[in-house]
């Protein structure tokens, strides 16, 4: 067997980048844990799914050998996180997801069921919308109040962004990459956080472009088009902050 070549980590990296920030809540430790388990990938790792497994159990191992319970988001056991976001974050399957946090199909299967009932239980928070296609953020507003939260303003542009953020201080900011001609939203996230640390949920179609690990990225991206339950999952992570590594 031969090592993974450069195309193959190339190709796999920002999936695994985008579970360790989900799971930590953190761009930097998120990135950090994904370093250090390219240093654990051997030669059994020879397709590009092969490769993007390997990772993520990895990461999973080196995060459960690193956590500590910092009382956060409290609700859901790590394994339940873990089960939760590899399966609606990163679309695997019971089966697949289950061997990497060590769990048979079946036992992984009842953790799930009650995890997602506990992440539809969980306190609400007050949403800011950034969205410039109002089709598009008519049906991301129905799916967030449909997780229980609240919608306290929905921005077309960058500028009516940072207005709506001043005057509401959400909780919660759920916003798209590309505003067309109102602006970047980026740009529109990146203002509003310099007077108010809020976390952030980035929807792109390309997550790949925006996890490279080379600047300040977001530690939560969902990829368009979504599910209701991926949602509430990303939802659940940004609000509850993660669980910290020491």
């Amino acid at each position: 067997m031969s090592c993974p070549s450069r195309e193959d980590l190339i190709r796999a990296l920002p999936y695994a980048r985008r579970y360790a920030r989900a799971l930590t809540g953190s761009q930097s430790t998120g990135d950090h844990l994904v370093e250090q388990s390219l240093r654990d990938v051997g030669e059994s790792a020879l397709t590009d799914e092969d490769l993007r497994l390997r990772l993520y159990r990895e990461v999973t191992a080196r995060f459960n050998a690193a956590q500590i319970d910092a009382g956060i988001g409290a609700e859901l056991r790590p394994v339940q996180r873990q089960l939760l976001l590899l399966t609606a974050l990163e679309e695997l399957g019971v089966t697949d997801a289950a061997a990497i946090v060590g769990l048979t199909p079946a036992a992984a299967a009842t953790e799930l069921a009650d995890a997602r009932e506990r992440v539809r239980d969980t306190a609400a928070a007050d949403v800011l919308i950034i969205e410039d296609e109002p089709i598009i953020a008519m049906d991301i507003e129905e799916l967030v109040r449909n997780c229980g939260h609240r919608v306290v303003g929905v921005a077309a542009s960058e500028t009516e962004a940072v207005t709506l953020a001043e005057r509401h201080r959400p909780g919660l900011i759920l916003a798209d990459i590309n505003l067309g001609a109102g602006g970047d939203g980026t740009s529109a996230v990146a203002r509003i956080v310099r007077n108010h640390q809020v976390p952030v949920i980035f929807v792109t179609a390309y997550p790949e472009r925006l996890l490279t690990g080379t600047v300040v990225e977001p530690a939560f991206v969902i990829t368009k088009p979504f599910e209701p339950m991926m949602l509430a999952i990303a939802t659940y992570q940004a609000v509850t902050g993660g669980l910290r590594l020491p």
